[in-house]
């Protein structure tokens, strides 16, 4: 509930409205509305079908993380008694968070907390309609997925699912999956791009983009780089291949975090900071997919999918690392379904009262463990180092599974795995580009022939967070050295844009 004082705040920056029963402030799939706080009246949230989840009364106030993302609006809200309302434009909002704390935690932890319980409800935002055997299917649940979004997947290969598989008859593979959006556009067989920008998360980059610094990755490095750069005058554009957040967004909770004595999770954290970089004017488009990275005319050109290039004075690479998988055959066919590389609601809502299987030593497998049996699963933990237990082969059909196989022989029955591996990095689509050492990692500084520690051995390009060779792979020091970068991209600006001493004749 918002304060006195807080009502008087935003009645200063805001406007005063009124509205009767029934009126409707906005529907499923509007692209805007205004941050609305009660005075005074009662409001009722509805889902796309009409049902009720929830009332604000009197000092409560509407919204959820699309209020501060741009994201097409998943719900309608109708006045259920005669309403007086302060209406504060989302901008001047965001402004507002960054000036007065208080107000900033209470509104977005009740976001946040809102979208989480959001995904656990069927039947609010995206509608995917498709077979778990079409890899376009299965690649648009994974974004949903990792992008944190509502959604509900209608599998056309379950036999109790008739009325989704007719909306498939006669369509190739090439139209699959079917995506219903929120106000009830169509879409057959999209990119996960084109949903993404249709939902208002990602923006349109133009064919060609020229801008100071251009940061590829937007995990915790990547946007303290996009925070600082922006901040400081420099035209930033952040490209991410898939979720704004990295890895650190989908983390249950980030307990050594400076500054946080009771933990932030993954999703708060990463949220706030994507807020901070777009107050400051820093662009983000996701999901764009690096390619290459040249130089070119004095700059360097990163090459993106769909033919698209950014010509930037200067490159930071905050790519981070992707999941380690299982060596065991035929994972590929549970992933997505019944194997899962994070634990956040709609997994727990899968998982309650099931046997599962959490794969792992770090901290991320134990935070995971606790999660799931909390929401009621039976949960059997499994360490793959010394003389613990090891996978060796997956059982069930259809996606589902049943029961694993460790390197012992013995037999688990369990209905869900989750695994925390590790990670990889990303850094193949670089190629010979910059010098990397022998696990894939980025060398910087002295072990790349570099000026400072995280230039890489292109001169302008630096290197931030996991994917760096010999960092400590931890959100903090990520966050660290991507406000680092910043300075020495402005070192080695400066440097640049100095006039050359004049020839001696």
């Amino acid at each position: 509930m918002l304060s006195a004082a807080q009502l008087a705040t935003l009645a200063q920056l805001g406007e005063e409205r009124a509205a009767d029963v029934g009126d409707l402030l906005f529907r499923v799939g509007d692209q805007q509305y205004p941050f609305i706080a009660i005075i005074e009246g009662e409001v009722a949230i509805l889902d796309g079908a009409g049902h009720e989840i929830i009332r604000h009364r009197t000092s409560g106030f509407l919204g959820e993380m699309n209020l501060l993302t741009g994201q097409t609006v998943f719900l309608t809200a109708v006045v259920t008694q005669r309403l007086r309302y302060i209406a504060v434009d989302r901008d001047v909002l965001r402004s507002l968070l960054f000036e007065d704390g208080p107000l900033s935690d209470l509104l977005l932890s009740t976001f946040i907390a809102r979208r989480e319980a959001l995904q656990g409800v069927q039947g609010i935002g995206l509608e995917i309609v498709g077979p778990r055997s079409s890899a376009g299917t299965m690649r648009m649940v994974e974004f949903a997925r990792s992008n944190r979004l509502p959604f509900s997947w209608h599998d056309t290969e379950r036999s109790d699912d008739e009325a989704a598989a007719a909306l498939l008859a006669g369509l190739d593979v090439a139209a699959l999956p079917l995506v219903r959006l929120p106000g009830g556009v169509e879409l057959h067989g999209p990119s996960t791009g084109q949903v993404s920008r249709a939902l208002g998360i990602g923006r349109e980059l133009a064919a060609r983009e020229e801008v100071d610094l251009v940061v590829v990755g937007a995990g915790p490095a990547g946007l303290a780089a996009a925070v600082y750069g922006a901040s400081e005058g420099l035209e930033t554009l952040v490209v991410e291949s898939s979720a704004l957040g990295g890895q650190a967004g989908t983390s249950r909770r980030i307990e050594n975090y400076l500054g946080f004595p009771a933990g932030i999770s993954g999703s708060e954290l990463t949220s706030r900071a994507v807020t901070q970089a777009r107050k400051f004017r820093a662009r983000t488009a996701t999901p764009y997919r690096a390619l290459s990275l040249e130089p070119v005319d004095g700059r360097y050109v990163v090459r993106l999918e769909e033919d698209h290039e950014i010509a930037a004075r200067s490159v930071l690479l905050a790519t981070g690392a992707q999941y380690r998988r299982l060596p065991v055959d035929q994972l590929s066919d549970y992933e997505g379904m019944s194997v899962f590389y994070a634990a956040g609601p709609p997994e727990a809502q899968l998982c309650g009262a099931a046997r599962v299987g959490v794969v792992g030593g770090g901290n991320s497998a134990g935070q995971a463990a606790v999660w799931l049996a909390r929401g009621g699963a039976l949960v059997t933990l499994l360490h793959r180092r010394a003389n613990l237990r090891e996978i060796a082969a997956l059982h069930g059909a259809d996606g589902q599974l049943e029961s694993v196989t460790l390197k012992s022989g013995k037999r688990l029955p369990f209905s869900f795995l989750f695994l925390f591996l590790g990670a990889s990095p990303c850094t193949d689509w670089l190629g010979d580009a910059v010098a990397r050492d022998d696990k894939g990692f980025i060398l910087t500084g002295a072990a790349a022939g570099a000026d400072t520690m995280l230039e890489t051995s292109l001169p302008g390009v630096f290197a931030a967070g996991d994917v760096r060779s010999g960092s400590t792979k931890r959100c903090a020091t990520a966050v660290g050295e991507g406000a680092m970068a910043v300075q020495f991209v402005h070192g080695r600006l400066a440097e640049h844009s100095r006039p050359q001493p004049a020839p001696i004749s």
